[in-house]
């Protein structure tokens, strides 16, 4: 709201942010439509848990939800997993691509989308495996995803608050199917006790 009222004083117009308010007045529905398909997604969770490698991408806003996502992961399942820009991802990441390295899209219909899209094909002509974090009614990207989980449509910047619920969730699944202590995850410090 500071942040809004900053805004305001320099450009943001009422409408708009009338618009930004009602963004995130639907975001505690949105958060538990994503928590309602806890089922769907352990059942994805369940398919990729055997991985011991993955890559997360995304562009714009949710590229900070790929490294949180990928963070996640090696937190409370051990896996390995790396986030990245999806456009930086012919730098290193695509020569990792392969059957057994799945990599999670963060695929939500904003101005990016184009540009994701072209990387999961990328990723899907490498023989890649790909779980997408994809905006209810796209259609589309399960033609190219092997597994999609879908969040409610919002502003761009806001649609990654669900999204990365949705990623807390799988990793959250793929550490139970790994027989990982989820409530008490080895070697991390949440808060610094000494120097």
């Amino acid at each position: 709201m500071i942040a809004m009222l900053l805004w305001r004083f320099k450009q943001l117009s009422v409408t708009d942010g009338m618009e930004i308010v009602a963004g995130l007045e639907r975001l505690p529905a949105q958060i538990q439509m994503v928590l309602k398909q806890a089922d769907a997604i352990r059942s994805i969770a369940a398919t990729y848990a055997p991985y011991d490698n993955f890559l997360f991408i995304g562009r714009k806003y949710n590229y900070p939800m790929a490294l949180e996502g990928a963070l996640k992961l090696k937190e409370i399942s051990y896996i390995h997993a790396e986030g990245c820009a999806a456009g930086e991802m012919k730098h290193g990441f695509i020569a990792m691509i392969d059957k057994l390295f799945p990599t999670v899209c963060l695929a939500t219909r904003d101005m990016m989308y184009d540009k994701v899209i072209s990387n999961m094909q990328e990723i899907r002509s490498r023989g890649g495996k790909m779980i997408a974090i994809a905006t209810e009614g796209d259609e589309e990207i399960a033609e190219i995803a092997d597994d999609v989980i879908y969040t409610p449509p919002n502003l761009d910047f806001l649609q990654p608050i669900p999204a990365v619920v949705a990623l807390q969730l799988f990793a959250y699944y793929c550490a139970i199917e790994r027989g990982c202590d989820i409530d008490q995850p080895r070697n991390l410090a949440k808060s610094v006790t000494v120097e």
